[in-house]
């Protein structure tokens, strides 16, 4: 397989194999007018497999998105087909319109304009809860 390099734009490395295509989803990556490869199950020393997002165009990506959906990511900047940056990812304390409350009697299922906010309340076991309804996300 052969995926060429990009000369500007972000790589998200060391996803958690699975993980790639819930993160293309939730960054709405779909609706970019740009190369994007999506690659899935690659051999990796560190990890035994993972996949790798690679984005061919210049533009800010949600962090926090990434640090829910994989905290262990990495992010990297590319610009004129170098590395010049490396961010590692945490996970986020709040999570703002990232993913909907799926109780049916929260507040945010009836008032349209509410923001859907989750707390960050066990960070072992990963797990955010709204903050108006206590759900588990």
């Amino acid at each position: 397989m052969n995926i060429d390099s990009i000369q500007n734009g972000v790589v998200i490395d060391h996803i958690t194999a699975g993980l790639g295509m819930k993160l293309y989803e939730l960054l709405d990556l779909a609706s970019l007018d740009a190369s994007i490869a999506l690659i899935k199950n690659v051999s990796s020393k560190k990890m035994g497999k993972k996949d790798i997002i690679k984005i061919d165009a210049d533009i800010p990506v949600d962090l926090d998105v990434i640090g829910f959906v994989d905290p262990d990511a990495t992010v990297n900047i590319i610009k004129g087909g170098v590395l010049v940056e490396k961010r590692s990812i945490a996970m986020p304390e709040t999570l703002t319109n990232v993913i909907k409350c799926k109780n049916p009697r929260c507040i945010t299922s009836c008032e349209q304009e509410l923001d859907h906010i989750f707390k960050l309340t066990d960070k072992e076991a990963k797990v955010y809860r709204c903050i108006y309804c206590e759900t588990k996300a």
